[in-house]
């Protein structure tokens, strides 16, 4: 029985991109099975095994949930949201059967997080996984000092902003986006958060990752893929080497033009660059950078557009690696006058409240009973569970792991 308050009180407090690539893969991989782990990258202060019994309640919760109708209407309207996937979330209830939580003895203080079966059953399981973890751990500190921190914080990045128009560039404004639900101190701060920027940061902020924040507060969704829908191709059909390629076709098949932001770090930029030919190029708005260093990647994927003759003034560079705003100001000055950007701004507003935030993610690790990986170009950001597939893909994409 549900102790305290829910998490999780609507299944539209995701971020959109789960939506877009459920959808994908409702329509062209429907039997895909798959497995998802949770990993913490950094020592939280408290242990989070102490958790386990309020987070299996949370999940009880989780799974009694089911789309309403309003949130259903606010979906079909999305002019890329097709009325048969709408069908199908109507229809739609995770199933408890298919999360597990366990401790295990060799790690008596971390939690085993594990997600397995149909992938349309088990994708939307990551972000309010990752949601409610950190709201129970966050619950062990003063909610009101922190509330009080994150505003003082959260005002002090706004008076940033308004000293910003001095020198931005009318013809690339500056713009960026609430990233961070995952890893948010709370869905009350989030919610009072994405509110404020909202009404007083007009108009730099352009939107939330986060569905149901959009909805209430009229601002526009934002998302398009990430590492799993990649990764997820690693193993649907096509030769490994293929894999990339064969991602992108389906999104632009299913897509036609609109979410034309693509994720060029599942396996490293210069291998995805490799595979972004000409066809890409024309066809993708631009790239999404969450690895390596930033100002490295935008050179380079400026300079892959030159080589295809591409004018990259008309392509745009999001950035959404662990940003602040003063890092994402400094990445605008120094890309704007050459071209579009737009910063996802995660944890630096979402959890910017006194207290070390947690590291922790969810990945896919395997698909259709085969191993999956993310290679990614920062060290310590990779994931996967098999030694010998890991080697493999690198020696296929001519990676040197980091």
């Amino acid at each position: 029985m549900l102790g305290c308050t829910p998490v999780i009180e609507s299944l539209l407090d995701t971020d959109l991109y789960k939506f877009t690539m459920m959808q994908e893969i409702l329509h062209h991989q429907p039997e895909t099975q798959a497995a998802y782990a949770f990993k913490c990258r950094n020592t939280p202060a408290l242990p989070l095994a102490l958790l386990k019994s309020e987070i299996e309640a949370q999940l009880d919760h989780l799974c009694s949930l089911r789309f309403s109708e309003p949130e259903l209407a606010y979906l079909a309207k999305l002019r890329f949201i097709k009325s048969d996937f709408v069908d199908f979330l109507r229809l739609f209830q995770l199933q408890r059967r298919f999360i597990h939580i366990t401790v295990q003895d060799a790690h008596p203080d971390d939690l085993d997080i594990r997600v397995a079966g149909p992938m349309l059953h088990c994708m939307l399981f990551e972000i309010y996984v990752l949601s409610i973890v950190n709201e129970i751990y966050f619950r062990q500190f003063p909610a009101q000092a922190a509330f009080i921190i994150g505003r003082e914080h959260l005002q002090a990045k706004l008076a940033t902003l308004k000293h910003l128009s001095a020198g931005a560039m009318p013809a690339n404004p500056f713009v960026f986006f609430d990233f961070g639900t995952r890893r948010r101190f709370s869905r009350v701060w989030h919610a009072e958060m994405v509110g404020l920027l909202t009404k007083e940061a007009a108009p730099y902020f352009r939107g939330t990752s986060n569905v149901l924040l959009a909805m209430q507060y009229g601002v526009t969704p934002i998302g398009t893929m990430a590492h799993e829908y990649m990764q997820a191709f690693q193993c649907f059909g096509s030769r490994l080497r293929d894999f990339q390629t064969n991602a992108l076709e389906h999104w632009v098949r299913e897509y036609r033009g609109d979410l034309g932001i693509a994720l060029t770090d599942v396996v490293g930029t210069d291998a995805f660059l490799r595979d972004f030919d000409l066809y890409f190029c024309k066809l993708f708005d631009g790239l999404r950078h969450d690895s390596g260093d930033p100002f490295e990647w935008g050179e380079k994927v400026i300079a892959h557009y030159k080589k295809m003759n591409i004018d990259y003034g008309t392509k745009q560079l999001v950035f959404s690696d662990g940003l602040t705003l003063d890092k994402s100001i400094a990445l605008y000055r120094h890309f704007a006058p050459r071209t579009r950007t737009g910063f996802g701004i995660g944890t630096h507003l979402s959890n910017d409240c006194g207290q070390v935030p947690l590291q922790i993610v969810m990945k896919l690790v395997s698909c259709n009973g085969q191993p999956v990986a993310k290679v990614s170009d920062t060290a310590g950001k990779g994931m996967c569970e098999d030694e010998n597939f890991l080697n493999y893909l690198c020696d296929v994409f001519q990676i040197t792991r980091q």
